[in-house]
């Protein structure tokens, strides 16, 4: 998938899941406020992200994310490696 791919998928779930306007969605936007995450609402992304691309996620790989450019770049990393393997 290309980086372009994964950034449009990730935003279809993203405003479909969260009920978020695409438009609040910008890649250095803060990924926790714009899209209201609790500690639930993050297992609801982690079951989300696993059945879009098939990769596991641990708790752990959020600490680092806090931007959707975060983010896209994590994913991108997880589904590059996961079509490599």
């Amino acid at each position: 998938m290309t980086k372009e791919e994964i950034i449009s998928k990730v935003n279809e779930f993203l405003v479909e899941e969260f009920e978020v306007d695409i438009t609040k969605i910008e890649p250095s936007a803060n990924l926790r406020e714009t899209l209201d995450l609790d500690s639930l609402d993050y297992i609801d992304l982690v079951v989300v992200i696993e059945s879009n691309f098939g990769f596991k996620v641990v708790g752990e790989d959020f600490i680092n994310i806090h931007t959707f450019n975060d983010f896209y770049e994590y994913c991108f990393a997880k589904v590059s490696q996961k079509e490599l393997a």
